[in-house]
């Protein structure tokens, strides 16, 4: 199979079926295109993620075109950017046309009710991964707890909590494997 359209079907089924934006997607790309199809390397993944958290934009498209640029270049980024985006798109533009005849339906706002726990902890794994990979212990779980703190104080919502101690413990992790080497 050509891998153009490869990576363009698994950034599209990616962008498709999963609900909590950029974080949610993360592990998904990573069984996808690390463990999967071995495309990439682990330490390369974690490298270019934390780039794409670092880079302006929205995760999910620049985690797409760093992964894409990394396989075939600049069509290659392209290709899975326009396989992220599309599919929020279309389903985005679906629901902009029929939004008017269910908008105030009891069930549809239950139903996004019951969304908003999974979306959390959809966006919660990345992080426990990013942990774990940084060989965050019960020695240095200061670094992401001090992390998140702050951005609890400084009045953040729970999200950026989660990010920030997620990123406090990669990079972290990041320190310490330069350290040893």
């Amino acid at each position: 199979m050509n891998i153009y359209l490869e990576a363009f079907g698994i950034f599209f089924k990616i962008g498709a079926f999963t609900i909590g934006g950029g974080y949610a997607m993360v592990p998904l790309i990573e069984n996808e295109i690390v463990k999967k199809r071995k495309w990439i390397a682990q330490d390369d993944f974690m490298d270019l993620l934390a780039i794409s958290q670092s880079a302006p934009g929205i995760l999910a498209v620049n985690i797409s075109i760093f992964i894409g640029y990394k396989l075939k270049g600049i069509r290659g980024s392209i290709i899975t950017a326009l396989g992220t985006v599309l599919p929020s798109f279309i389903i985005i533009l679906a629901i902009a046309l029929f939004f008017h005849n269910f908008k105030d339906n009891v069930i549809v706002e239950r139903i996004f009710k019951g969304i908003r726990p999974a979306v959390v902890a959809l966006i919660a794994a990345p992080t426990f991964t990013m942990a774990k990979s940084a060989r965050i212990n019960r020695y240095n779980m200061w670094i992401p707890v001090v992390s998140a703190l702050l951005i609890w104080l400084l009045g953040f919502s729970p999200i950026w909590i989660i990010i920030a101690a997620g990123i406090g413990g990669f990079l972290w992790g990041q320190w310490k494997r330069r350290r040893r080497n």
